[in-house]
């Protein structure tokens, strides 16, 4: 699935959509999905300032 798909599905968009690609789908059951991160996401910029780190929740 890709991101067209993805967006006609889900109600979330940037900087919430934090899904590029569905691999795997077992609907009701899991998914399995990728989110490239790159230093441009904006949650790198207030978490920490001028030391980036990947917050713990996502």
């Amino acid at each position: 699935m890709d991101i067209n798909e993805i967006m006609r599905l889900l109600p979330h968009r940037y900087p919430f959509l934090l899904v590029d690609r569905v691999l795997e789908c077992e609907e009701g059951q899991r998914i399995k999905a990728v989110k490239n991160v790159t230093l441009n996401e904006p949650f790198f910029q207030g978490h920490f300032p001028g030391y980036p780190v990947m917050p713990g929740v996502l």
